[in-house]
């Protein structure tokens, strides 16, 4: 599926920043997107949608495509902060007036 390469790629760029909750909205939008879909795709209701992708005691199963690729979560990336270092960051400045 294109789209799980474009959500892969989004998040693994945005992981460095402080971004997971921007990653459960998106992935939260992306699955409403996705159930729009089926239900314009198939005539499905809702109703019907839920039918086919829970099981009995009412767990989302994951939408699949015909070839078994699953929907990419996003909100299963771990984001990773970006360490603050402050004034060690050496640059050419801090050079001149140390010389």
């Amino acid at each position: 599926m294109r789209l799980n390469q474009i959500l892969r790629g989004w998040s693994n760029y945005f992981k460095h920043a402080v971004a997971k909750d921007r990653f459960t909205a998106l992935q939260h939008y992306v699955w409403q997107r996705v159930i729009r879909m089926l239900q314009t795709r198939h005539r499905w209701g809702w109703k019907d949608i839920r039918r086919r992708y829970t099981t009995r005691t009412g767990r989302w199963l994951p939408i699949s495509a015909a070839d078994g690729t699953v929907l990419f979560d996003m909100a299963s990336v771990a984001v990773t902060r970006y360490r603050w270092r402050g004034n060690t960051i050496p640059n050419r400045w801090t050079a001149l007036r140390t010389a």
